[in-house]
């Protein structure tokens, strides 16, 4: 049987996806956004959303890695 996921919880487990990976990885954001809207199946403004989410609350690779 197929469950169903509202659009709104696949964009909190989309923005939860990118904040890990930029942890894991040190990848800024912005080059893991159209990964992320491939893999929950995200709307062009679900994906303006998360640009606008990540931009406002300055989530940024940590400067261990630079």
């Amino acid at each position: 049987m197929t469950t169903i996921v509202p659009q709104c919880e696949l964009t909190r487990k989309a923005v939860k996806w990118v904040s890990e990976k930029v942890q894991e990885t040190g990848r800024p954001w912005n080059e893991l956004l159209e990964q992320a809207a491939m893999q929950f199946n995200l709307s062009p403004r679900d994906v303006e959303f998360l640009e606008r989410f990540f931009r406002e609350n300055g989530v940024s690779v940590s400067s261990d890695n630079s």
